[in-house]
């Protein structure tokens, strides 16, 4: 028997040769797996939770994007982009003989599982796409833009969990300093010197392009989706991803549900009871 909420650390090799970190939770091999693909300065530990919450029932595999969490940085700052991660994780299916998988992809990881479906349709059994569209608004954009890639350091949770509250209030308006605490674990580490810093490469901010509106190319690769089906899960305070765009995408995919998550910005963790119950049904779509 599985025991809920087990995973396995472990790693993948890049073509230009980086160690790639992901966790593998085991589950039941008759079901197609999910994998979990997180947001620009995130990683697996935005995730874990679904862990405990499938228990076993399904293998999920989530993984640190180069640059980020236990994956190693990547020599050129360059190959922090979309295509990149694309090629990273075909590399991964390959390596551990996964032909098709359910992905979920918040933010930029909803980028990668778009452009992964318009390169590789066969390999998308199922999408997710958290917060995240062909547009972008600036003024999501440029609050990112103005706090990518600073490499403060605190001394405690505590102090780590306040300047994410004061920079990040708009998105969890609800939150507690407890709950600002747990949030803060995910993004950040406390290094060998006993400093709470950010847990990715302050370099993935040179290649970030902070302009916001429509991109065309991602509206063709979306395209790929059209007959998969997929859960648009969008914030309703989202200041990154619009109302209107999330319905041009509704439009546009024959096998698409659109769910809305309240009291919650850029971007849902996936621990809501909104969003649970919106995986659940996409996965009983899939199957």
């Amino acid at each position: 028997m599985i025991d809920q909420g087990s995973y396995d650390d472990k790693y993948w090799e890049s073509e230009d040769g980086l160690k790639l970190h992901y966790r593998d939770y085991p589950g039941d091999d008759t079901q197609i797996p999910v994998i979990c693909v997180p947001g620009l300065t995130r990683n697996v530990r935005d995730f874990e939770h679904l862990g405990d919450w499938l228990g076993g029932k399904r293998r999920i595999i989530m993984i640190n994007l180069r640059g980020r969490g236990e994956s190693e940085y990547a020599k050129d700052s360059a190959s922090y982009n979309a295509k990149t991660y694309v090629a990273d994780v075909v590399r991964l299916m390959d390596d551990i003989e996964l032909s098709t998988a359910i992905f979920f992809g918040t933010s930029l990881g909803g980028i990668v599982t778009m452009i992964m479906a318009s390169r590789h349709p066969e390999r998308v059994a199922g999408a997710l796409l958290n917060d995240i569209g062909p547009d972008v608004d600036q003024r999501g954009l440029d609050r990112i833009g103005e706090n990518l890639g600073q490499g403060r350091s605190f001394e405690t949770w505590a102090h780590a969990a306040r300047d994410k509250a004061e920079e990040s209030r708009g998105i969890h308006p609800d939150y507690s300093l407890k709950e600002w605490i747990a949030f803060s674990k995910k993004l950040y580490r406390m290094n060998s010197s006993g400093r709470i810093k950010l847990d990715y490469d302050m370099k993935i901010s040179e290649p970030f392009e902070g302009k916001g509106g429509g991109n065309e190319a991602i509206w063709r690769a979306l395209e790929a989706l059209e007959n998969v089906p997929t859960l648009i899960l969008r914030g309703a305070l989202s200041d990154l991803f619009s109302e209107a765009t999330a319905q041009k995408m509704l439009d546009k995919l024959n096998k698409a549900e659109l769910v809305t998550v309240p009291r919650v910005g850029h971007a849902p963790t996936l621990e809501e009871q909104a969003s649970l119950d919106a995986i659940a049904a996409l996965l009983q779509r899939v199957d």
